[in-house]
């Protein structure tokens, strides 16, 4: 999984999305979204969770899977309406066309279990990051999760160097094609810590450029941070 700067270009034909991240993925995508749906549910069914950036439905399927009900919002209305088909009539889950942004302003405080988020913060400039991030502390219960998995920079300068060669073409192509691309996100844990967050568990997923981090809002931390 060397580089989701494609994912713009797919984007733009949602009825591929699927299959493009699949081979982008060398079909390990499904181990990220099994990852995350896990994290989020936490083994609890009825889980209430939003779900950010949930483009054509995979992780909100996984999430139904586990028993939780969802809000899922994405502010693609192409995306949403595969997603629709997808997800057919299941009443656990609603989808809502909206951004990121919007979070704060449209959900009541401490009304979700669980916020998720798959190869969302990376589209995003680093204040949207950040104001996003704090929005969904505001809208986690006491206790409740934020669950994110995004593609990150290697550590180490020779590993960030690599990288940014390996996606400087794609990132090029990308631009031309779509006039927007992503960028790899430079210590995803920091940057959560940042928003008021205490990390329980940071990892990579094995053999993929994504990294993974739970967390709960820092008042109601009671455990020690965890770095597997």
């Amino acid at each position: 999984m060397s580089t989701y700067v494609y994912m713009r270009i797919l984007e733009s034909a949602p009825r591929r999305y699927d299959l493009g991240i699949r081979l982008l993925s060398f079909g390990r995508v499904d181990a990220m979204y099994e990852a995350v749906a896990t994290a989020a549910t936490a083994g609890a069914p009825g889980a209430r969770i939003l779900e950010i950036g949930c483009g054509t439905g995979n992780l909100t399927a996984r999430l139904l899977a586990h028993g939780a009900v969802v809000t899922a919002i994405d502010q693609d209305p192409e995306m949403l309406a595969v997603a629709r088909e997808k997800l057919g009539d299941d009443a656990r889950v609603t989808l809502r066309e909206m951004a990121a942004v919007e979070i704060a302003d449209r959900f009541p405080p401490q009304s979700f279990d669980a916020v998720a988020a798959t190869l969302v913060l990376s589209e995003m400039e680093q204040d949207e990051q950040a104001y996003v991030l704090a929005a969904a502390r505001r809208v986690l219960r006491p206790g409740g999760r934020l669950v994110v998995a995004d593609e990150v920079e290697p550590p180490g300068l020779w590993g960030r160097l690599a990288h940014a060669a390996l996606r400087w073409p794609v990132a090029v192509l990308t631009y031309v094609l779509t006039q927007t691309s992503t960028q790899a996100v430079r210590d995803l844990a920091a940057r959560v810590r940042a928003a008021g967050f205490t990390i329980r568990e940071e990892r990579r997923l094995g053999g993929t450029g994504v990294g993974l981090v739970v967390a709960v809002p820092s008042d109601d931390a009671r455990e020690r941070d965890v770095v597997a």
